[in-house]
């Protein structure tokens, strides 16, 4: 039977024998049944990416005593990770534009497991942090592939179905993280490493599967890598980061400092721009941000990012410092921000794929992330654990709904040549909130603690305030089993009010997210996936 093809594209007959699979003829479907034996693959593939990112937070304090570093070591060892994950997103999206997405895939992976086999055997924490830097290229490449293969294997109206999956993937190992983390650590015949090892077999896996189910159409045309552009764009990024990472412990956030290192970035950001502006095949094509959805979409990612953030990173403390949880309850604590993504991303991809509407869900996320980080920043060490509950509920429910769905809303506004640099430009402002947002915050939380402190030691008795200058001056995180009742209430106190302030700082940012939703425009989502450049392709 003769196929018709849309003008200037060559339509080849599938050689006998080859796999059957839908999309193999780059126009006709996928099956659902064929969709989902790939999609497997990708989730458990990103469960082990995100996982790496997660599940060393309960096990820090483990590790940086066993390899004898220091504070430095304990923020380098979260922050390399999370510095080569945001700065290699935009490479990442740009290459799956140009060769095959299947292959990029399977070579973060391998990366990944690299750096997983390099960091669970350190011995020291150079060692490790370098260690971490590898697994967050790979982490990186799986967090921005994953969107870009499922964008070319299923059309928009269809997506909703499926991006519950990837919500629901990133909800469980998001917060789940910690709690593994917690589990492992606390297990004595298991220990810190296995944390850095458990991913490894996950990602073995999803390479199996991958291979065997996953047939993608490839472009065949010539490679071109802005390479001055993705330099630019990973010091930039790698620059704000460090800075970030170092105010308010190596120097001030207004400093000599601070001003040098920010100016720094603002031009290296610039020189991008420029770049960019005359590079034949830029990293990120800046035309893109001429649509209003796609930059509405992007800086409301960023402000999404810092909420999902607080959420993964700052209840690990609250319950471990203000409550006094061990790391493993301190994870359970935390199965209804669990909950509520995994339902929000999961009900929400059914209704937007059923009606085709998707801006409603996006609105209402941006009301419910509002709201709970709101509630949040109201409670306090002794505060019921069911209002805590609602509140996280309330956190993992607008997460859940916007999260991808902002990425669906990008998709949904471009050809299939520009997949992957779009998807890629929703991920690393994702990312890129989250990092600097923790990074800000955190030191705030420092300062709250200390303040909260102070402004509640001369509530003891005489010997109380010296036992407690001893407690909040010995530079380590105290047994509080080792505390008397009245200083232990008084640290817990601090703790509890000091970390809400965090939530209460954050709730802004959900704000700005929630208003600019408001102006994005909602448009019918295409029920085909868009056609590529005119070019040959064959499935592999």
């Amino acid at each position: 039977m003769a196929t018709i093809a849309p003008a200037g594209v060559q339509v080849h007959a599938k050689p006998k024998g080859a796999p059957e699979h839908g999309g193999d003829d780059g126009n006709a479907p996928m099956t659902h049944r064929q969709i989902m034996k790939a999609l497997s693959g990708l989730m458990v593939g990103l469960f082990a990416a995100l996982l790496s990112s997660t599940i060393v937070t309960n096990a820090l304090p483990t590790i940086i005593k066993d390899l004898g570093g220091g504070q430095s070591a304990y923020t380098w060892v979260v922050t390399a990770a999370l510095l080569s994950l945001t700065a290699s997103v935009p490479l990442w999206g740009k290459l799956a534009d140009l060769v095959s997405k299947k292959a990029l895939v399977q070579m973060s992976l391998v990366i990944y497991v690299v750096g997983s086999v390099i960091a669970g055997l350190a011995q020291s924490p150079a060692m490790l942090i370098g260690a971490r830097v590898v697994q967050g290229l790979g982490a990186g490449g799986l967090t921005a592939l994953v969107q870009v293969v499922m964008a070319a294997m299923i059309s928009p109206r269809e997506r909703g179905r499926y991006s519950g999956y990837t919500g629901a993937t990133f909800a469980v190992a998001t917060a789940g993280g910690p709690l593994l983390g917690g589990v492992i650590t606390d297990t004595d015949w298991l220990g810190w490493r296995y944390c850095l090892f458990v991913g490894i077999p996950f990602a073995l896996i999803a390479l199996a599967v991958l291979q065997r189910t996953l047939r993608l159409p490839v472009a065949k045309q010539q490679v071109k890598i802005d390479w001055t552009g993705a330099f630019l764009i990973t010091a930039a990024a790698s620059q704000l980061l460090i800075w970030v990472t170092f105010a308010d412990d190596k120097y001030q956030w207004l400093s000599w400092q601070s001003y040098t290192m920010v100016g720094a970035a603002v031009l290296l950001t610039l020189l991008f721009v420029f770049t960019e502006t005359r590079a034949a095949d830029p990293v990120i094509p800046l035309r893109l941000f001429r649509n209003r959805t796609i930059t509405l979409a992007s800086l409301a990612s960023l402000f999404v990012g810092v909420g999902m953030f607080c959420g993964s990173v700052f209840f690990s403390q609250y319950f471990q410092l203000a409550r006094d949880e061990s790391p493993t309850m301190s994870g359970v604590m935390t199965i209804p921000m669990i909950a509520g993504m995994f339902v929000s991303s999961t009900v929400s991809g059914r209704f937007i794929t059923s009606t085709g509407r998707w801006k409603s869900w996006l609105v209402s996320g941006g009301v419910f992330l509002t709201a709970g980080l709101g509630l949040l920043g109201l409670m306090r060490y002794d505060t019921p654990y069911w209002q805590l509950a609602l509140y996280m509920t309330l956190l993992g429910v607008g997460v859940g709904m916007m999260m991808q769905n902002l990425v669906l809303s990008t998709q949904n506004q471009v050809s299939a040549a520009d997949l992957g640099a779009a998807s890629s430009v929703i991920t690393f402002f994702r990312s890129l909130g989250g990092a600097v947002g923790v990074g800000v915050l955190g030191s705030l939380m420092s300062s709250r603690i200390a303040h909260h402190g102070t402004a509640t030691v001369g509530d003891l008795t005489p010997e109380a305030q010296t036992a407690a200058a001893h407690a909040a001056g010995s530079g380590s995180l105290p047994d509080m089993n080792q505390l008397s009742a009245p200083v232990r209430t008084w640290l817990e106190s601090a703790y509890g009010h000091g970390i809400a302030d965090v939530f209460l700082y954050a709730a802004p940012f959900a704000l700005l997210a929630f208003l600019l939703c408001l102006f994005i425009e909602e448009t019918p989502l295409r029920t085909s996936v868009a056609p590529a450049r005119p070019t040959g392709k064959q499935a592999v």
